[in-house]
């Protein structure tokens, strides 16, 4: 709770300052944006994190992204699969991909930053493969049904006259269940726990009669399909992909986010209220170095120092804290 609250603070922060250097800061637009896109990032964050907690990591996030963004409008629109079709067809590959993502970690014994790495660029590359390099859109009259999704919440059935609706993303309320959920599942069901145990120590877990292999492929299962759908949401609200660059680093800012959240890269911790906070700071940096004018070429070192100096400061306190419960059970032993 005391990471979180450090994560809201550097957050009000940033948005106190951003919007005291730009006027232009509080305008409908800018902040509908902002909740959206924090929505995005936080939704293939908490995806990440299980990856994260089990003392896993994937770096193919964001290539998976770019291929679910290409295929769907190649398999609807170009191949006539009916939308109902087009999405059990993506899911299938994220399903596909979380299941080969586990087997060659547990089975084979391989190094998930590896298998990872293996992966980012194996989607990339049949991403540009399946529609031959050429951008595609999402302007057919097919998907309007989904555009909802990215659209406002007073375009959904009953919440029109609701008061303030359309100034509300339903992206972020795909982020509210969605984070609800995973906070449900991580912290209040026997395998959300099995999770927590296993990223603490593997070799326990294993003795302690949990199944860690088919808990190690759920986590690469469950963070494929967030990315999926994530993958889906981002492209429905950009329209156009270009399938060589879309999604690129998308897994440095999604790792990003769940570290700034809490999640410890050594696996065993994790708060899913935390990487949404991480996520939303994430995206407010963005968008703050574009209504200060800061030069955009100058955002991913900005991004950068701030994840740093985020880390720095949660180990010094993480090694005060330590010391403090040393000297503290050294006095009461004496």
């Amino acid at each position: 709770m005391k990471k979180n609250l450090g994560i809201l603070g550097i957050l009000m922060v940033v948005f106190l300052a951003t919007a005291y250097g730009s006027k232009s800061f509080f305008t409908p637009y800018n902040l509908f944006n902002l909740v959206e896109r924090s929505s995005l990032y936080g939704i293939i964050g908490i995806g990440v994190a299980f990856v994260i907690i089990t003392s896993g990591i994937d770096l193919s996030i964001g290539s998976l992204i770019g291929l679910v963004a290409v295929m769907f409008p190649f398999v609807v629109v170009e191949h006539q699969m009916s939308l109902g079709a087009g999405l059990m067809a993506v899911f299938g590959l994220s399903l596909a991909v979380g299941v080969t993502h586990g087997l060659l970690i547990t089975k084979l014994k391989l190094q998930p930053f590896v298998v990872t790495l293996c992966g980012l660029m194996i989607y990339r590359g049949l991403a540009r493969w399946l529609v031959s390099d050429k951008t595609m859109g999402y302007g057919n009259e097919s998907f309007a049904g989904l555009k909802v999704l990215v659209g406002n919440a007073s375009q959904l059935p009953g919440c029109a006259s609701l008061p303030g609706a359309k100034h509300v993303p339903v992206v972020f309320l795909i982020l509210i269940v969605l984070g609800t959920v995973a906070a449900i599942f991580l912290n209040k069901t026997i395998y959300g726990r099995y999770l927590l145990a296993l990223g603490r120590n593997e070799q326990a877990a294993r003795f302690s009669g949990i199944n860690t292999t088919k808990m190690i492929i759920l986590a690469y299962v469950l963070c494929s399909m967030i990315s999926g759908l994530g993958g889906l949401l981002f492209a429905l609200d950009y329209g156009s992909i270009q399938p060589d660059s879309f999604g690129n680093f998308y897994e440095l800012y999604a790792i990003a986010a769940a570290v700034l959240g809490g999640c410890s890269l050594r696996g065993g911790e994790g708060s899913i209220f935390g990487i949404v906070l991480g996520a939303a700071l994430m995206r407010l940096l963005m968008n703050s170095i574009s209504m200060l004018g800061i030069d955009d070429q100058l955002e991913p070192t900005v991004i950068g120092f701030v994840i740093l100096i985020g880390v720095i400061v949660d180990q010094l306190v993480k090694r005060i804290a330590a010391h403090r419960r040393a000297v503290l059970q050294a006095r009461q032993a004496s």
